[in-house]
């Protein structure tokens, strides 16, 4: 007799597996010897005719490389409890964790630096981020924060933007890519909100264009008078076991020119 557990929106956990497969674009044969099976009975796990033990749906989500969100919820389609809990970062639990992110964010001032989630929301930010803020629509800045939105609207940072055609790809291309990871519909929406937002036009007369050896994309807003150029880079905590920590990044932001670095610099020492 077939059983197939199922979770809130018919999904079982067999066509959950199948899927996270397609997704991660292997075959039934590879994913079925890279976790030690036949891949006759992964064929079986995801029709339904067999059902995966606890240990085989956590071995598969990990040589899929599948969050651990969604680890929960293919435990949860199976018929088990999940495993992997979700406290908030003021949890006392976390404040090892609440403790190093803040030292990281205040370590890399007077450069800008911030904490997100996994849809973009702002966590914490340190004292160089709200400077960069000025003349943002104030709705845009009320709680939950996200920064996407906060950086493409056009009554957000859109129109200080001076490559804002670059930066708008750019934005775009890294949500595509963590859509492709999580599948996550939230994510999906937030792109199509961003894909409707007017495209602004650059502004003429700019500084011209700095060749960073095509290494990296700059974030170029103009403020206070002048133009700005950074790059930036992402923090992720190694081997989390929280869902809130795995889905923390730290973004922060560096001097893309030497004139970037001398006027924040010399913003601080005057």
């Amino acid at each position: 007799m077939m059983h197939i557990n199922s979770q809130p929106g018919g999904y079982g956990v067999g066509m959950q597996i199948r899927n996270w497969r397609q997704r991660r674009r292997r075959s039934q044969l590879d994913l079925a010897l890279d976790t030690e099976i036949s891949a006759r009975h992964l064929s079986f796990l995801e029709t339904g005719r067999s059902l995966p033990s606890r240990e085989m749906v956590l071995r598969l989500a990990e040589k899929l490389d599948v969050p651990l969100r969604e680890r929960n919820e293919l435990l949860v389609a199976a018929g088990f409890a999940p495993l992997f809990p979700e406290r908030s970062l003021d949890d006392p639990s976390l404040q090892a964790a609440r403790r190093a992110v803040d030292l990281v964010l205040k370590g890399h001032e007077p450069f800008p630096a911030l904490a997100v989630d996994r849809h973009w929301t702002l966590v914490a930010s340190n004292a160089a981020v709200p400077p960069m803020l000025q003349g943002t629509d104030s709705s845009l800045l009320e709680p939950p924060v996200n920064v996407l939105r906060l950086s493409l609207h056009p009554d957000g940072l859109a129109p200080r933007i001076a490559n804002i055609g670059e930066w708008r790809a750019h934005l775009f291309e890294r949500l595509r890519h963590q859509i492709e990871l999580t599948a996550d519909r939230k994510l999906i929406e937030l792109l199509e909100e961003l894909k409707g937002y007017p495209v602004l036009e650059e502004e003429p007369g700019g500084q011209p264009a700095v060749d960073y050896g095509s290494v990296v994309i700059p974030f170029r807003l103009r403020s206070g008078g002048r133009e700005l150029a950074f790059f930036s880079t992402t923090t992720v905590f190694g081997t989390p076991i929280d869902i809130t920590l795995s889905e923390l990044a730290i973004e922060a932001f560096f001097p893309a020119d030497e004139a970037t670095a001398s006027a924040i610099l010399g913003s601080v020492s005057g």
